[in-house]
């Protein structure tokens, strides 16, 4: 039983990285297709997938299609009742879900500043409030599903969920903004760093090329943590 996952430019898309996540992380057997996002071919490529639009789009093995990350993620779930995408526990399978659906429609400020990029850092980003604004809030949510249900391991439930696969792109941003975050954050960021679905993600965009570069900051570029200086 094979899902069929369409995905963007691994260097930026961070709807992809979650499409992607949540079949990798949880053993889901599935077959990758890169579209071109940043090239302009990715309609006609996503054609035959009606009503999809953009990455990630997902087929499932009846051939059925989702077109939108949330969607995506509640029919695993619905799928696979054997495999804890959500947390078991009612509670923390409700929070799970809220801040899910927060990220997935929220946070509009980080999004617009900061787009996702695991190719380098930069140096010297201000944010303006409304990012810190974003970013408080995910503190916020972060510390309450950590306090309240994450003790049994590094994730905001223990467990990996997909309440972690809706994050990581947040930790990649702020990563690679420097953004500034308590140091529970960003353990919690590190956990995402370390991850090896993460690097094998990661490992694959930096055989992307990009000509012209798509999001171009007038800041100063340094390595991406681990990588040669």
């Amino acid at each position: 039983m094979t899902y069929q996952i369409y995905i963007g430019d691994r260097t930026f898309s961070s709807w992809s990285l979650r499409g992607w996540l949540m079949l990798e992380k949880f053993g889901l057997d599935h077959q990758d297709h890169q579209v071109g996002l940043y090239t302009g071919t990715y309609r006609d490529e996503l054609a035959h997938l009606v009503p999809a639009r953009t990455v990630p789009a997902m087929q499932t093995p009846e051939g059925h299609v989702l077109s939108d990350s949330l969607a995506m993620a509640e029919t695993l779930v619905e799928r696979h009742p054997d495999i804890d995408l959500y947390p078991r526990d009612p509670g923390a399978r409700a929070l799970a879900r809220s801040i899910c659906a927060e990220m997935h429609s929220g946070f509009t400020a980080l999004r617009a500043e900061c787009p996702m990029i695991i190719r380098h850092r930069w140096t010297g980003f201000q944010p303006s409030t409304a990012t810190l604004d974003d970013l408080g809030r995910i503190e916020t949510l972060w510390a309450l599903a950590r306090g309240r249900h994450g003790g049994d391991g590094p994730w905001l439930f223990g467990r990996y969920s997909l309440a972690d696969v809706f994050y990581a792109p947040v930790a990649c941003r702020i990563i690679a903004y420097d953004l500034p975050v308590s140091n529970e954050s960003m353990a919690y960021v590190q956990t995402h760093l370390q991850d090896p679905a993460f690097f094998k993600w990661r490992a694959a965009s930096l055989s992307e090329t990009f000509d012209p570069w798509p999001y171009t900051v007038d800041l100063p570029q340094k390595p991406w943590p681990g990588d040669p200086g």
